[in-house]
């Protein structure tokens, strides 16, 4: 077999990859049967020399590879007939602007498989940026504290080499006394915001204590879905009635809104369940939270607040609660928001190898004998059309959800 890394094709353009320098060599040492090459490119912020360095060959084309490995969505031009490729398709949620790219890729008898679709027989995903998403959507919150009050003022994390110049950061934040801070999640994205909130040296209370105590330092809390929610009839109920039937409740975030300073989502919110606070609720006079560092980013949806997502190089806007407008993001009578929807790309080298770590670990063995059918269930399409497993995709394949 041989394996590809692909160059990212995909505007505005992608400094990730999904192996790093190192990985690649690993591969290459470790599985004799294998061959990995990676194609020339420059835009990745890992350099070719740094791949040719530890003997990986960077090539012009890979056309002679059996399967191809990218990041983003492939351009279609690009696309190669009869491969085997990974990648983010952003097509198994019936996406309207990838369709093309499905359809293309059935014609050209492309074998599509999804990182997104790569999960454990007991349905957690395998694989994915996640943690870099709450690491990075973690300091540009502090970032937005710092410009919002002008206590302090961080790097960006983009314009850091990798995490440690980031992380190195952090010893600027300065918070005030009492100063309380709610985070909501318990995936990946929220083990990355853990990490900064350690890494600054913040102490974690329970959702309990930051509701009712006064601290003489700047806390966290971590908040669940049987912490944000409730039973209208005030039942008991289990995290997993949430999961399975978010419908059944109702918001109970605003108890945390009265008290907390700063809110930085790291949840997965389902369209069926409540908002986490509406855009009547943070007009109440009780509403204290100020900074809001939305990494989930559901657009006007959940987060009332996140009404856009911002960029990488214009990471903040503040949002007025009373007129329902963004206004400037150091306007005090306004929440700050930082809503940047594709963070990872923030710290791309770091990023890439945490991904290629879990590829290594996680999916490399599956792709050489796909026993489980781990491979096989992630695969969108495959010859000529939808394999078994996406059939639900076949009304998108025929435009019948077009109106």
């Amino acid at each position: 077999m041989k394996i590809g890394v692909i160059k990212e094709g995909k505007t505005p353009p992608d400094e990730r990859v999904p192996l790093s320098p190192q990985q690649c060599a690993e591969i290459n040492e470790k599985y004799p049967d294998l061959e990995l090459v990676v194609q020339k490119s420059n835009v990745r912020r890992f350099k070719d020399a740094e791949y040719t360095n530890l003997g990986v060959s960077i090539v012009d084309n890979v056309n002679d590879c059996d399967v191809l490995m990218g990041v983003k969505e492939v351009p279609i031009n690009e696309l190669i007939v009869n491969k085997k490729y990974f990648y983010f398709s952003h097509t198994i949620k019936k996406q309207p602007y990838n369709r093309e790219l499905l359809l293309a890729m059935m014609d050209k008898n492309i074998s599509m498989v999804d990182y997104e679709a790569l999960t454990a027989p007991n349905g957690l995903r395998l694989i994915g940026f996640g943690k870099y998403a709450g690491i990075v959507g973690c300091y540009n919150t502090f970032y937005a504290y710092g410009q919002r009050t002008g206590a302090f003022n961080i790097k960006r994390a983009y314009q850091c080499e990798d995490r440690a110049e980031m992380e190195a950061e952090l010893s600027k934040v300065v918070l005030p006394a009492n100063y309380k801070i709610v985070f909501s999640g318990a995936g990946r994205v929220a083990s990355g915001i853990i990490e900064i909130l350690e890494k600054i040296g913040l102490k974690k209370v329970s959702a309990t204590a930051l509701l009712s105590q006064t601290f003489n330092e700047p806390v966290y809390a971590q908040v669940l879905v049987d912490d944000y929610y409730k039973k209208a009839n005030g039942s008991d109920f289990t995290r997993k009635d949430v999961y399975n039937n978010p419908q059944d409740f109702e918001r109970d975030f605003m108890k945390f809104a009265k008290v907390a300073d700063m809110y930085i989502s790291g949840h997965f919110w389902d369209e069926n369940a409540p908002y986490i606070f509406t855009r009547e609720e943070a007009k109440d006079p009780n509403f204290n939270i100020k900074v809001v560092g939305d990494v989930s980013c559901d657009i006007d949806a959940a987060v009332a607040s996140t009404i856009r997502p911002s960029t990488i190089v214009d990471p903040l806007y503040g949002y007025d609660a009373q007129n329902e407008i963004e206004t400037n993001y150091n306007n005090l009578n306004a929440i700050t928001v930082m809503a940047v929807d594709n963070l990872p790309c923030e710290l791309p080298k770091d990023a890439s190898a945490d991904f290629g770590r879990e590829f290594i670990d996680k999916i490399l063995p599956h792709l050489i004998d796909d026993k489980e059918q781990i491979i096989a269930s992630a695969t969108i399409c495959s010859n000529g059309d939808l394999t078994s497993y996406y059939e639900y995709l076949r009304d998108y394949v025929n435009g019948e959800l077009i109106a």
